[in-house]
C-alpha cells in the first residue's frame, strides 16, 4: 500500500515537472511571435487557391510543410536572438519587455544552444524537402532566410543593432513568405506561375507591414535600454517621435496594398484594427508596450480572417 502511494507521489511530481518544462519552452519560443511567420503563408495558401481552384493532395502536403518550416524558422529565429542578446547584455533580469528565460537564469547557455541545434535539423530537413518540390528559387529563399536569422543578432555588424532589420523583417515576414508559398503551391500542381501576377506580393506586403509594426513597438518600448547597448534601432536613431511618425505611415499603407491585392473587399478593413492598435501604441508606456505587441499579432490573424472573406 505504502509503495503504490510513493508511486502516486513520483508520477504526480514527474508530470508536474513535465508540464513545467513545456510551460517554460513554450515561453522560451514565444508563441505570441508565431503570427508573423504563419499568417504570411496562410495569406500565401488563400492566394493559391484562387489561382489554382482545383486543389490536390501533393498541394495540401506541401502546404503543411510550408507552415511548419516558417514557424521552425521564427522559433530558431527567436532562439539565436535571445543567445546573442544575452550575451551582448542587451537582456536582462527586470526588463520591461517579455522575460527572457536565459536572462532570468531559468536555462542556461547549452540548453540554448542545443535548442537551436535542434531547430536547425528541423528547418533543414523541412527545408530540404520544400527545395526539392520548389527548385532553386526555394533554395534561395531558404539559404537567405537562415543567414537573415543568423545576421539578425549573431554578428558584430546584426542586422537588428544597426537599425536596418524592418526592410528585411517586411521582405521575410511579408512579400517572400506569401509569394514563396503561392509558388510551392504552383510547383506542387504541376503549373508555371505566372510572375506577373502581382496578388501575392500585394497581399504579402500587408504581413509584412505588420511584422514591421511589431519591431517598431518593440523598439520604441525598448529604446532606453537600446541606446545604452549600442544597438542602434529606428528609435534610437530618429527618437521616439518620429518612430512614432513612422508606424503612422506603416499603418497607412496597409488598405493600399490590400486595395492593391483583393480590390474593394473585406481586405481593406484591416485599417480598422490597425488604427485601433496604433492609437494604443501612442498611449502606451513602460510594460503597456506589450500588450500593443500580442494585439498587433491579433492583427496579423484579423488581416488572414478578412482575406479569407475577401477571396
Amino acid at each position: 500500500m505504502m509503495s503504490d502511494e510513493l508511486f502516486r507521489k513520483f508520477a504526480l511530481e514527474k508530470s508536474l515537472f513535465l508540464m513545467k518544462q513545456i510551460a517554460l519552452w513554450l515561453r522560451i519560443i514565444r508563441p505570441q511571435t508565431l503570427f508573423a511567420s504563419l499568417c504570411p503563408v496562410l495569406v500565401g495558401l488563400m492566394v493559391a487557391h484562387t489561382l489554382i481552384p482545383q486543389s490536390s493532395s501533393s498541394m495540401k502536403l506541401t502546404a503543411l510543410l510550408t507552415a511548419l518550416c516558417a514557424l521552425a524558422l521564427q522559433i530558431l529565429s527567436n532562439l539565436i536572438n535571445d543567445y546573442y542578446d544575452f550575451k551582448r547584455g542587451t537582456d536582462k533580469q527586470g526588463r520591461v519587455g517579455f522575460k527572457r528565460a536565459l536572462a532570468e537564469g531559468l536555462v542556461n547557455e547549452k540548453e540554448i544552444l542545443l535548442a537551436c541545434l535542434v531547430t536547425l535539423a528541423i528547418c533543414l530537413i523541412l527545408g530540404a524537402i520544400l527545395c526539392y518540390i520548389g527548385g532553386w528559387v526555394i533554395v534561395a529563399i531558404g539559404v537567405t532566410a537562415l543567414l537573415f536569422a543568423w545576421l539578425y543578432t549573431a554578428t558584430p555588424y546584426s542586422l537588428s543593432y544597426l537599425g536596418i532589420a524592418d526592410i528585411f523583417v517586411f521582405l521575410y515576414y511579408g512579400v517572400i513568405a506569401t509569394w514563396g508559398t503561392v509558388w510551392l503551391q504552383f510547383r506542387s500542381a504541376g503549373q508555371p506561375l505566372d510572375l506577373s501576377i502581382l496578388t501575392p506580393i500585394y497581399a504579402g506586403a500587408v504581413c509584412g507591414l505588420i511584422s514591421m509594426c511589431v519591431l517598431v513597438i518593440n523598439n520604441i518600448r525598448d529604446v532606453d535600454d537600446d541606446r545604452l547597448v549600442g544597438k542602434r534601432t529606428i528609435p534610437v536613431r530618429v527618437g521616439k517621435k518620429w518612430a512614432l511618425v513612422l508606424l503612422g505611415v506603416i499603418v497607412a499603407l496597409m488598405p493600399l496594398f490590400a486595395w492593391l491585392a483583393f480590390g474593394r473587399s473585406w481586405a481593406v478593413g484591416i485599417i480598422i484594427p490597425a488604427i485601433v492598435l496604433y492609437l494604443n501604441v501612442l498611449r502606451a508606456k513602460g510594460a503597456q508596450y506589450n500588450l500593443c505587441l500580442l494585439q498587433a499579432g491579433i492583427v496579423n490573424l484579423v488581416y488572414v480572417i478578412l482575406v479569407w472573406l475577401s477571396i
